[in-house]
């Protein structure tokens, strides 16, 4: 089959945020996201529009908002009114993005995203299915943490008390400014929830003594956490293999893995128990699926979680999941977070469990 992009739409996704997510690397109370609208037609004249989501979470991303713009409109104006052939998968798609792209792994993401949106619906079929065959049709459903930011103690007991109230009983807490900080606010929600399930997240936060410490701590003070997500440096893989080698929980690498290539690395130095599978830091779903792959015949663990999205790009990550069968940690909370959402369909929610649509693509509408 081939496709022809007959129309390109980009536009900021700004949404506000109901309390200000706060991480060790930056604070965020908008979304900084940019929405793409692609149409696209096949050989006998069917077309579908499909929509994408680039999410920026400056400083994880290299993009910001502005940044994500200027690089979808390039990569827009670069793919309008081409033909891509598809009869060979998906070689020549991954080709003339990475072309039109030139390394902007965020606006790539959205884009990508849009694209195979747009091809799942004109073929008929959710995009799981599409990019997972079998595999992805058959798995609808997926259970995911909620993230607690770093707030004073009393809000982040509050936050989690609230969320406690939806359903939720995993709590993914912000880690990795104040080690002191961070070990009274778990032991608070811990004794508020007591049936909470921890996961702890240090956006590259700490020094590898640091990290041991507040688990050795947390453990003395019978915290269980379920995994350790990024606690050292990006390319601090001695650090991290160091925390590893030292903690029970596995360790998931996020901000240290981007590429496929990187998962070899990180498994070579004994860096990570896991990966951390993102849209926007990998430029799409495609490669996302293909790090979760390597990942899992590496033996580690996978994550799969966000920046900062609205329900479009949640779903997106959803469909990733459902693509690989199912990951260890499911982190797409996200639009829990906001004040308003402007998108409809997707997936229904109870609380935490999520069912995905039946729909052709990503199901996802706007409101």
């Amino acid at each position: 089959m081939r496709i022809r992009l007959r129309a390109w739409e980009v536009s900021p996704l700004e949404v506000d945020l109901l309390d200000p997510f706060v991480i060790a690397s930056g604070t965020v109370t908008t979304t900084r996201n940019a929405l793409v609208r692609v149409a696209i037609a096949d050989g006998d004249g069917r077309t579908a529009v499909g929509l994408g989501e680039a999410a920026t979470l400056v400083p994880v991303t290299a993009e910001d908002l502005p940044d994500a713009l200027v690089n979808l409109e390039r990569i827009g104006g670069a793919l309008l009114g081409g033909e891509i052939d598809l009869g060979a998968g998906w070689d020549e798609l991954t080709r003339a993005l990475d072309g039109a792209a030139a390394g902007a792994m965020v606006a790539r993401s959205g884009a990508e995203t849009a694209i195979l949106d747009a091809i799942a619906r004109l073929v008929g079929v959710p995009l799981r299915a599409l990019v997972g065959g079998d595999l992805g049709l058959a798995t609808t459903t997926m259970t995911t943490d909620i993230t607690i930011p770093i707030r004073p103690v009393e809000t982040m007991v509050a936050l989690a008390r609230a969320h406690r109230a939806r359903g939720f009983t995993c709590f993914k807490v912000k880690v990795g400014r104040d080690a002191s900080h961070d070990f009274e606010a778990l032991a608070a929600i811990s004794g508020a929830v007591p049936d909470a399930l921890f996961r702890i997240d240090a956006n590259a936060g700490f020094a590898a003594k640091d990290a041991i410490a507040l688990m050795d701590r947390l453990t003395r003070g019978g915290i269980t956490i379920e995994c350790f997500e990024q606690p050292c440096g990006t390319d601090d893989l001695a650090g991290m293999a160091e925390v590893a080698a030292h903690i029970e929980a596995p360790v998931v690498a996020d901000e240290s893995v981007k590429h496929v290539d990187d998962v070899r690395r990180l498994a070579d130095a004994r860096a990570a128990d896991g990966v951390n599978l993102k849209l926007a830091k990998s430029g799409g779903l495609l490669a996302g699926l293909a790090i979760g792959r390597a990942a899992k015949a590496a033996g580690l663990s996978l994550m799969c979680g966000g920046m900062v999205e609205t329900r479009l790009g949640m779903t997106a990550a959803a469909h990733l999941v459902a693509a690989l069968g199912g990951v260890d940690f499911v982190d797409l909370d996200t639009a829990w977070l906001l004040a308003s959402d402007p998108f409809s369909g997707g997936y229904a929610a109870e609380g935490p469990a999520y069912t995905l649509d039946k729909a052709p693509g990503l199901g996802v509408a706007p409101r």
